[in-house]
């Protein structure tokens, strides 16, 4: 769901992950404080794609390491498709306990969120240390310093008998009115801000996940008193995993016939697993 407070200068953006949140959980078989951040940076990747303008573009939410218990973890949103993938090492997870911290679990990491315009063929892409408590933390951090926009990012995830379901919600403060003109004035304590901030920290985890409140009665209840609020609906989010025997075909066939002769096993297949759905493809090439 999209909205905007017109008295304020702010947008926001809500999402509730249910079922396609299970789907995307359940490629792998990861131990529960990997699932929970999975869910975790899914809600955020929710989020942040819908503040794209163009429904054929991309956002990528990256995080990596080269010393940390997960070395890799990289969603991504494409006109309502969500998709992600966690690569870690179980042995060292173990060793953390049930509810290791964001730096146990990277070290010391970076973040990289990247907008990839289809209508331009631009791309953005900006890159800070991965800081904070939580991945909605280095968000935050993010816009800040490399968008220029007050953001605040609230995420919310719990596991139920019958499946895990994650929110989120995310505010950003525009002070110098329409997207897309330099902001020469950012600054944290604007007074309109600050205002928006003590309101949207109020929500709690739970009504982030509460399946009786929606996300429309859930912004009401943190903005009931604002003169306006202007609400739209968002794009349906599914499990957008793009693998196909077509895809990997095209890109291995750019490959050299020597490259991929090497590549092929001894019954003259390649063999392609996609990381993000688990699956195994079997392409046969010349």
């Amino acid at each position: 769901m999209h909205f905007t407070l017109p008295d304020r200068n702010a947008r926001g953006r809500a999402v509730r992950l249910g079922p396609v949140l299970d789907t995307v959980l359940s490629a792998h078989a990861y131990p529960a404080p990997i699932r929970h951040l999975l869910a975790e940076a899914l809600a955020i990747t929710a989020l942040l794609g819908s503040l794209l303008k163009d429904q054929e573009g991309q956002l990528t939410l990256q995080a990596q390491t080269q010393d940390g218990v997960i070395d890799l973890l990289v969603c991504d949103y494409r006109n309502g498709e969500l998709r992600g993938y966690v690569r870690h090492d179980r042995a060292r997870l173990d060793e953390l306990g049930p509810t290791p911290s964001l730096f146990s679990l990277f070290g010391e990491g970076y973040l990289a969120i990247t907008f990839d315009l289809a209508a331009t063929g631009q791309r953005y892409q900006g890159v800070v240390p991965l800081e904070g408590n939580s991945l909605a933390e280095a968000c935050e951090s993010y816009f800040f310093q490399s968008e220029q926009v007050p953001t605040l990012i609230r995420i919310g995830v719990h596991n139920t008998p019958s499946g895990c379901v994650a929110g989120g919600l995310l505010l950003q403060h525009l002070p110098e009115g329409e997207e897309g003109r330099e902001r020469l004035h950012v600054q944290l304590d604007h007074p309109e801000w600050e205002h928006v901030v003590a309101l949207g920290s109020s929500l709690k985890v739970d009504e982030l996940v509460d399946p009786d409140l929606d996300l429309e009665g859930m912004v009401w209840r943190l903005f009931h008193e604002e003169r306006e609020i202007r609400v739209e609906s968002g794009l349906p989010i599914t499990r957008g995993c793009r693998c196909t025997i077509e895809h990997y075909r095209d890109v291995l066939s750019r490959f050299g016939k020597p490259e991929r002769d090497e590549m092929k096993d001894e019954n003259g297949l390649i063999m392609v697993d996609c990381a993000f759905c688990s699956r195994a493809f079997a392409i046969d090439l010349p």
